[in-house]
């Protein structure tokens, strides 16, 4: 093959990249090395990726990671700012080769690939979102947000995940998530995994939800009954 045939088969598999987007909810369904039958959710958003792997059947969880990425041709880069099996790994940059088309995405020279769920829509609230404040007896209280210790929520157009961690300690403090539905002012939850608390899988839990200057405030009751009125923002890249 001459150089400008190789040139010209770059060109078109950097173009049929390129055209595409990995923004949105992606799943995979693989065995574990002991037999157990799990499912992997990987949430793209702007700047910003988590994967979580939990029982397929049951919804134990059993690990997840995330951090930045960023897409060059067919290389992916991520940087590790949570790994909740491997906490040595936060700060760490990964680069892979990865082969993507409109409805499936695989890492080549692994076995692992991970269909489209969806493309970051329909829900209303697709992207990374850090908690920036609370309000209690009808004050606001502010968070910093630029610390290393922070609470994240990641949603493409159907998916949604929490993480809290430190980057600069690596600790990961829990996670969980699931699908959800953003109709009518309301924020409706539903469980698939929760690592605090594997009896919480399968509920459902309702906000009332609303967009104000860019900042999503959530308010109702929490997994524990409490409520709750929080404050996040779109995390910048």
């Amino acid at each position: 093959m001459n150089k400008y045939l190789l040139l010209l088969v770059g060109l078109l598999v950097y173009s049929s990249i390129s055209t595409q987007s990995v923004i949105g909810g992606w799943e995979s369904y693989h065995k574990s090395p002991d037999g157990i039958d799990l499912r992997s959710v990987v949430i793209f958003a702007d700047g910003y990726q988590a994967i979580a792997s939990f029982d397929a059947k049951t919804g134990k969880f059993i690990s997840c990671n995330g951090g930045t990425w960023k897409l060059v041709g067919d290389v992916m880069t991520e940087k590790v700012e949570f790994d909740s099996k491997k906490p040595e790994r936060v700060g760490e940059e990964v680069t892979f080769k990865i082969e993507l088309s409109e409805d499936h995405l695989s890492i080549v020279g692994t076995d692992r690939k991970f269909d489209r769920m969806d493309d970051g829509t329909p829900g209303k609230l697709s992207g990374a979102w850090l908690m920036s404040g609370r309000i209690q007896d009808g004050e606001v209280q502010s968070r910093d947000t630029s610390g290393s210790r922070k609470t994240m929520k990641i949603l493409s157009g159907t998916r949604f995940q929490w993480i809290a961690y430190n980057t600069e300690t690596k600790q990961f403090n829990g996670t969980g998530g699931g699908n959800y539905t953003t109709i009518d002012g309301k924020y409706t939850e539903n469980i698939e995994f929760f690592s605090r608390d594997d009896s919480r899988v399968g509920a459902s839990l309702v906000f009332d939800y609303k967009l104000v200057d860019g900042k999503w405030h959530h308010s109702g009751l929490s997994s524990k009954g409490d409520p709750i009125y929080e404050i996040w923002s779109i995390r910048e890249k």
